[in-house]
């Protein structure tokens, strides 16, 4: 709705009913946008105009056969060290350091992130089951697991819930935590968020690793359309790492002979 305000005030303007637009109507709203803002206006008129139909106030939509387009990808900057450094401090609660190790060691969703359940931590033998996927617990994710369960112990020692993560509210049935439960952390607002974290975790593979999408995509269980984006990412910024180090050196060898031809100008001068 915060897409499709703007546009339908437009249109009270003229109209008396969703049924008077028209196709052009549409067109001419998409043509004034550009980038993700035109997509995601045509996304929420494309639901709008399918809910009307469902609910027989339109005879036919508008924006029936109108394509999204191919959406266009900016490359993706790792973070700094910096901005990696603010999260770390920022997460001062257990669950927050929780959320925060998943996302930055194993690339995980927040949807991820909110269903793992209790037995899908293997302490004994050093696994946890994240997305369905099992993954080598190391020595940092173990420790900070080892913190969130014994203050869920405490804090909640006899909730029913099978879920790793728990709330105030969650504790008092059998679901996961709410979707806003990552909202609320401290992290909010950070330059690192988890989404951040998680991106960068997996480019940081690529970058490592080289830019295979096949290594993305069966390491962190990726869609092989995502792992080929974040796989060409990846080699854009080796590419232009490697341009900008090959200025560098071209610099350096300029000045370097500027230094020679000095030298040899006062070895002649003084011969």
């Amino acid at each position: 709705m915060d897409y499709l305000r703007p546009v339908l005030l437009a249109w009270s303007s003229q109209y008396g009913h969703l049924r008077e637009v028209t196709r052009g109507d549409v067109l001419a709203v998409l043509g004034e946008l550009h980038g993700s803002r035109q997509s995601n206006v045509l996304v929420a008129l494309r639901s709008l105009f399918a809910f009307c139909k469902r609910q027989k106030t339109i005879f036919r939509s508008p924006v029936q056969g109108i394509p999204v387009g191919q959406r266009t990808w900016g490359i993706i900057q790792p973070l700094s060290q910096d901005e990696a450094g603010q999260a770390a401090e920022a997460a001062t609660t257990p669950e927050a350091r929780l959320g925060l190790v998943l996302a930055a060691m194993h690339a995980a969703r927040v949807k991820a992130i909110r269903e793992i359940r209790l037995d899908d931590v293997d302490l004994g033998n050093r696994r946890i089951v994240i997305g369905g996927r099992a993954r080598p617990l190391d020595d940092l994710t173990r420790q900070v697991l080892l913190e969130w369960l014994a203050h869920r112990g405490t804090r909640w020692p006899s909730t029913a819930s099978p879920h790793l993560l728990v709330s105030q509210q969650s504790a008092n049935g059998t679901g996961p935590v709410s979707t806003s439960y990552f909202a609320r952390t401290a992290l909010r607002g950070k330059a690192a968020t988890l989404e951040r974290l998680r991106v960068g975790r997996q480019l940081q593979e690529a970058l490592a690793c080289g830019p295979g999408p096949l290594h993305l995509a069966t390491m962190f269980g990726l869609d092989p359309r995502t792992a080929i984006r974040y796989a060409e990412n990846a080699r854009q910024l080796l590419i232009t790492a490697a341009e900008e180090q090959d200025r560098g050196d071209d610099g350096m060898s300029t000045n370097g002979g500027h230094a020679a031809g000095m030298r040899g100008k006062d070895a002649s001068g003084g011969r």
